[in-house]
């Protein structure tokens, strides 16, 4: 009979409580192996030369070093994913900026909530053990003190086409590095990324005050305007609709689809009916399936489509299997989407 090959996890947490119930939780499912647990950076590092494990789990806020310089230093020594664990702050960008894949938000004691935590943690680890560590040129950029000027017009610069972008695990990094290189008149752009809510608010404030496009978290009724993003709130799908020789964006509560709320599908779909062939669909990093179909109807509706490769993925799979189905017409690296992008226009 075959031995199934446990995930090792590393378990990060100045908090003996808080670090015992990761680990007792997530050993829980019979594919994943709490190898060590550490207190601090420094017992974490000799952990590591210890056990090797897989994927870490490691909390932002620790004493002696904190988790995010604690990244900083240890992954251009050691490739390992890590999955951070922070409360609701803006702190977990950093985290992603200094070469975390994924973060997580802590619970409150509320047994539901901490079930739903342990859930959610599982995943994150299944998905993040297949990840790779992909070192990208710039990362997302810390808040400027100066953010750069942002393109100010009289009245809304009418799009005349739509530009949807769909990403997951990896996709903040991902997204940013897409972004950077456009110019401020690009048509409009709107997009999902699988991140929870209050997380997408923040996401968005960030772009705005890193680059020179401007970019918000969407709301019912926001107008696509040349030069601006819209990021889908993390609880609510988008959608697409054309309003006279306008396209608005619909946010609203829904069951999640391919698992997930906001979905790409949700949104490509909704793309390929209101905008056609004055459309392009980019799908970037991440795991799963979604987007995937939603970015095949836009191609049959005569949309320019654009995938992420599999070399520059943290995941390589929503882009795979929107590749394999023929969803993609030009599958390229992350750092050349941009200019992919400006030669469809």
């Amino acid at each position: 009979m075959q031995v199934r090959n446990k995930i090792k996890v590393l378990v990060v947490d100045d908090s003996m409580v808080f670090r015992e119930m990761i680990a007792r939780g997530i050993t829980t499912d019979p594919d994943i192996e709490v190898v060590a647990t550490a207190a601090d950076p420094f017992e974490a590092r000799d952990k590591i030369l210890k056990y090797h494990p897989n994927l870490m789990v490691c909390d932002v806020q620790m004493p002696k070093m904190n988790g995010i310089e604690f990244l900083r230093r240890l992954l251009p020594q050691y490739s390992i994913p890590v999955i951070v664990v922070s409360a609701i702050s803006s702190s977990v960008f950093d985290a992603l900026n200094a070469g975390a894949i994924d973060f997580i938000s802590k619970p409150d004691n509320k047994l539901s909530h901490v079930e739903k935590f342990i859930e959610e943690l599982i995943e994150k680890i299944k998905i993040g053990s297949k990840a790779k560590i992909v070192h990208q040129p710039k990362k997302l950029a810390a808040s400027p003190a100066d953010p750069p000027t942002k393109l100010v017009t009289a009245k809304p610069a009418t799009t005349k086409k739509v530009i949807a972008i769909g990403a997951s695990t990896g996709g903040t990094e991902a997204i940013y590095t897409v972004l950077k290189s456009l110019p401020k008149d690009m048509p409009g752009i709107v997009i999902v990324q699988h991140i929870p809510p209050m997380f997408s608010r923040m996401f968005a404030e960030r772009l705005n005050q890193s680059l020179s496009i401007r970019v918000k978290e969407a709301q019912t009724g926001d107008t696509i305007e040349r030069g601006k993003v819209l990021i889908a709130p993390g609880d609510k799908h988008m959608r697409v609709k054309r309003s006279g020789d306008q396209f608005v964006v619909e946010c609203f509560a829904g069951n999640k689809v391919n698992r997930h709320c906001p979905s790409i599908d949700v949104l490509f779909e909704s793309v390929a009916k209101e905008a056609g062939n004055q459309s392009i669909g980019i799908i970037l990093t991440g795991m799963g399936y979604d987007g995937a179909k939603g970015l095949l109807a836009m191609k049959r509706k005569g949309a320019r489509t654009i995938g992420q490769d599999e070399q520059s993925s943290v995941v390589y799979g929503m882009p795979k299997v929107a590749y394999d189905l023929g969803a993609v017409e030009k599958q390229t690296s992350l750092s050349s989407i941009s200019h992919v992008l400006s030669t469809m226009l």
